[in-house]
């Protein structure tokens, strides 16, 4: 029997090296230092991000929880709590508005 590694080098949720190893495969993983946590959580939201854009209507939900679990990281690890993450929200909502209009923007003119 041959061996086949795939290489991933990539932020994953707790619990999937326990997962990946009770199919019978084998996972190597590593700790992340502090410095490596942000981009590796960015790079994460981007990637899930992806999936959303990409997902069919069945699996939107579980791609808006993966975002949602990677915000949350993201939120504790950069030393926010949520309530000043919905707190500064609130405030950008109040002063620029939120997303319920629509708006596309396709083009600003000016006169120079």
């Amino acid at each position: 029997m041959q061996k086949r590694t795939i290489k991933y080098g990539k932020l994953v949720r707790d619990r999937i090296p326990e997962i990946i190893e009770a199919s019978g495969e084998m996972a190597r993983v590593r700790v992340l230092d502090e410095w490596e946590v942000i981009p590796a959580l960015t790079a994460k939201l981007a990637e899930e991000a992806e999936e959303l854009r990409q997902a069919g209507p069945d699996d939107r939900l579980g791609e808006l929880a993966d975002i949602r679990e990677v915000l949350a990281a993201l939120t504790e690890t950069l030393g926010f709590s949520e309530e000043e993450v919905r707190e500064a929200a609130h405030h950008k909502r109040a002063d620029r508005g939120g997303f319920s209009r629509r708006l596309w923007l396709d083009e600003v003119t000016s006169n120079e």
